[in-house]
């Protein structure tokens, strides 16, 4: 079996159980996939799409 096709296994996998990870799996995933705004913009909305449970809120920030 070639890369190719392994990418393709993790990739159906992954989209399978998104919701299920964890956010800090689903940010390392998404940046690792995307290389450009575009496309991560794309792919966000089909995640959302796909998996509504997957809108998290968002990240506490530093108290000034």
């Amino acid at each position: 079996m070639d890369e190719d096709k392994f990418a393709a296994l993790l990739g159906h996998a992954a989209l399978k159980v998104w919701s299920e990870l964890p956010r800090d799996a689903q940010e390392m995933l998404f940046a690792a996939a995307v290389n450009d705004g575009v496309i991560a913009n794309t792919l966000a909305v089909y995640l959302h799409d796909r998996h509504p449970r997957t809108a998290h809120p968002p990240k506490p920030t530093a108290l000034a």
